[in-house]
């Protein structure tokens, strides 16, 4: 499974929901772009250290951007940007789930959805 940024904010915010989903995968993998977003929410190198162990911890497999997900990222926003609202960080997401034939975890439905290819696991807070 792949986890969208959001499931590991819920799980910093305390959802035990989000911990059980993540707990309960047999393997967890996230986009590098996931791993930048939550780098960048921190406040100070601390919270750097806390994130990397805590996936270090839960053993997520943080995963490249290349070029084949590059370029079906370019054909999700060309497909789904203006009807569906996707964004460049979601479609890199989106992209590195398809490209693996994974499923992607994420409580963000409305952006997810459309995109055809695509295993979408949808979580509810």
């Amino acid at each position: 499974m792949i986890f969208d940024t959001d499931i590991l904010i819920w799980i910093q915010r305390g959802n035990l929901k989000a911990a059980q989903v993540v707990e309960n995968a047999d393997e967890r993998s996230i986009s590098v772009l996931t791993y930048m977003e939550l780098l960048q929410s921190a406040r100070n190198k601390e919270q750097h250290g806390y994130i990397k162990d805590f996936l270090a911890k839960q053993n997520f497999q943080t995963i490249p951007l290349n070029e084949n997900i590059g370029h079906r990222a370019a054909i999700y926003i060309e497909e789904y940007s203006l009807s569906s609202g996707l964004r460049a960080g979601d479609a890199i997401i989106a992209a590195t789930a398809a490209e693996y034939n994974d499923s992607l975890v994420t409580g963000n439905e409305k952006h997810f959805k459309p995109i055809k290819d695509l295993k979408v696991k949808i979580f509810k807070p």
